[in-house]
């Protein structure tokens, strides 16, 4: 049996290529799971076969990264008896959706795509790349539509992968189910697809720029603040962000890296704060960068001292054990909802020869 919740449902995860979360996944996304756990059947993924198109010569660190994402996703609430975290790579319906659905791809659609242009070029990969880096842009369509979502919370970043999904789901349908190709896209379940055409769900904050006040926050660039940074580690980061006054009068660009911290966590308890500190900049009264950094740094060590704290009781024996206990069930969850999705899938492609049953 699949879940039995009448709740919709979402799919989303994270790839696990470095080792901890940080802000820009909380406000980018994190948060919103938190928030959609009580109303929608929730599948996370940690998508740890993605990682091999950067990382193949790396399986100790992919394995290490993968139970660190877990540990994070509990440290910041999220809940596996109310969601379903799925193992990847302990998904095989995914591994054969994903061939099948490479089938319905031009090549050159899978390389414009904007998100990956821009991984390949922050990487530095050149032409370098195996060909499973392009091949997991497939890989997430079958991720994403293995467990038929109605909605995918993403960052802004993500968007594109999303529209490629949808792309997919209604070319399956329309080609293998009869649904019309004047069918709307809410109503291709209705009309007999077997993939509803899901939604892209941005978070509070679609981008969070990092400390250096220039790029995305990542761990690559080295400029993320972590949900596993001590207070003092918080606090340091933030004290180096740069704002370039040459005194305390002077005005700060309104898109200003610390301007935008400001909103994003003093103005998530306290609005009014937030503005307060922009019209201060603004206004030409004398303000102390000191002050505001000392400010926001505490505001942000409210927020992850709780997570510090959950985290910490996952790194001993006894919290791994936890972890894979977690990871095992909902292996075993996941598989069954992804083993009738491709029975559905194979259904309408004339494939249904066997009937195969995953323990």
């Amino acid at each position: 049996m699949t879940s039995t919740s009448t709740n919709p449902r979402i799919l989303t995860g994270d790839t696990p290529t470095s080792t901890g979360l940080h802000l820009g996944h909380y406000v980018g996304s994190l948060e919103n799971r938190l928030a959609l756990q009580d109303v929608y059947d929730c599948y996370f993924l940690i998508a740890n076969v993605h990682a091999f198109t950067t990382l193949a010569e790396k399986p100790d660190d992919i394995r290490a990264n993968t139970l660190g994402i877990v540990k994070d996703w509990l440290a910041v609430g999220l809940d596996p008896a109310r969601s379903t975290f799925v193992l990847q790579s302990e998904i095989p319906a995914i591994a054969e959706l994903t061939f099948l659905f490479a089938m319905l791809i031009p090549f050159n659609k899978v390389m414009r795509n904007p998100t990956l242009k821009t991984e390949i070029d922050s990487k530095g990969l050149g032409d370098t790349y195996p060909f499973g880096f392009p091949m997991y842009a497939v890989g997430q369509c079958a991720d994403i539509l293995a467990f038929r979502p109605q909605l995918v919370p993403v960052g802004e970043d993500q968007e594109a992968h999303i529209e490629m999904c949808r792309d997919v789901a209604l070319k399956f349908n329309q080609l293998y189910c009869g649904v019309g190709n004047r069918v709307v896209a809410d109503e291709h379940e209705k009309a007999g697809g077997v993939f509803p055409i899901p939604k892209g769900k941005v978070g509070r904050v679609g981008r969070l720029v990092g400390t250096d006040g220039k790029q995305k926050m990542s761990k690559s660039l080295g400029n993320a603040i972590f949900l596993y940074d001590d207070a003092k580690a918080v606090q340091k980061k933030i004290n180096g962000i740069v704002t370039g006054r040459a005194s305390m009068t002077d005005p700060i660009d309104p898109n200003h890296v610390l301007l935008q911290y400001c909103d994003v966590f003093i103005g998530a308890k306290d609005a009014s704060r937030a503005q307060q500190i922009r019209d201060d900049y603004a206004s030409g009264k004398e303000v102390k960068d000191g002050l505001i950094k000392a400010e926001l740094g505490e505001a942000i060590n409210a927020l992850i001292a709780p997570m510090r704290e959950r985290r910490a009781k996952y790194e001993t024996a006894a919290g791994e054990a936890m972890v894979l206990d977690v990871i095992r069930d909902g292996i075993k969850r996941a598989n069954k909802t992804a083993e009738e999705t491709l029975t559905l899938a194979k259904k309408a492609m004339k494939l249904d020869f066997v009937t195969r049953v995953i323990g």
